[in-house]
């Protein structure tokens, strides 16, 4: 299918030591969906106990090549090993000890699908002590995956702060019976059956990124918060956006998170000051979301004083 000098998909997954890395390119590479004619090649930066047999290569019909150091991780090294197998696709088992901003491919090489190891026991851990390495990771995968997740009371907020970091990546929390549904309403530090709803400070932001996946538990209600006036591109005209200011790693990582306002009298707004904002959930296409999703009809918008910490942070996983 693929020849030389043709793209080359590459199909990556990161993660800390011992997250299941292999385990699930193991599993991955014996399913039926994931056979293919041609040579796999498996580049594998981080050995660990469970390893790739042989037996498992030859099935797959799979070439194994290992990187021990991560200055030798480089374009023109995998283009030398796509010279000498010629596969037909890629796959890579990133370090999750090597910061994932080194992380460079050749020209002609497709990353398709990027994901994320998660063992739930440790993730409080690591994202204390290793949220540089840990957000590097998450920021730019597809999928993130928290396995060993029984037992664990704080997987709404691990979802909360893995989302803070990746709106848009798909996370799945996996125990030993399978997939754990995270979602619940009594999880919210809010009421949602007020009227107004009221988010004070942390709940905005909560309230933020569950209205990203569950937009339908709003539509039609009324919130209250405070927000910093923004007026980015990509947002309807008449419009702007109230937003807070969201740390979720360090200093460096500060962004601002909001939706789309309609308000009758925007000229009068002006950047970056703060009002309180009452308004009327809907959902709506906007440029800037590449798609429909939260849309507030802004009922009231008064001058505010900033709230008592205008950085929200998502940095601490037990918030």
């Amino acid at each position: 299918m693929f020849g030389k000098n043709k793209t080359k998909p590459v199909y990556v997954i990161n993660g800390f030591l011992d997250s299941g890395k292999t385990d699930f390119f193991r599993y991955t590479m014996m399913q039926p969906y994931f056979q293919t004619k041609g040579l796999t090649l498996l580049i594998v930066c981080e050995e660990g106990e469970n390893g790739y047999d042989e037996t498992l290569l030859k099935k797959t019909n799979t070439v194994m090549e290992v990187f021990e150091d991560k200055e030798d991780f480089t374009p023109s090294a995998l283009m030398a090993l796509e010279a000498k197998h010629d596969p037909e696709r890629i796959l890579i088992e990133w370090n999750g000890m090597w910061p994932f901003r080194d992380f460079k491919l050749p020209k002609a090489w497709q990353q398709e699908q990027q994901i994320t190891m998660i063992d739930t026991q440790t993730f409080s851990m690591y994202f204390t002590n290793m949220k540089s390495l840990l957000s590097d990771m998450l920021r730019t995968s597809d999928l993130i995956l928290f396995n060993r997740a029984d037992g664990s009371e704080e997987l709404p907020a691990y979802k909360r702060n893995v989302k803070a970091v990746n709106q848009k990546a798909d996370i799945i929390f996996e125990g030993a019976d399978g997939e754990i549904d995270v979602t619940l309403d009594e999880d919210l530090p809010y009421d949602l059956n007020a009227d107004p709803i009221e988010l004070n400070n942390f709940g905005f932001g909560n309230f933020y990124l569950d209205a990203l996946d569950h937009v339908e538990r709003y539509l039609g209600k009324r919130i209250r918060f405070k927000g910093m006036v923004m007026k980015p591109g990509g947002i309807p005209a008449g419009c702007f956006v109230p937003g807070r200011l969201v740390m979720t790693c360090c200093a460096q990582d500060i962004q601002v998170l909001g939706f789309a306002c309609e308000y009758t009298d925007v000229s009068s707004l002006k950047e970056r000051d703060w009002v309180e904002v009452t308004a009327r959930v809907e959902k709506k296409f906007v440029e800037a979301y590449e798609g429909e999703g939260p849309y507030l009809i802004a009922e009231t918008i008064a001058s505010c004083t900033p709230p008592a910490a205008e950085i929200i942070d998502f940095s601490n996983p037990n918030e």
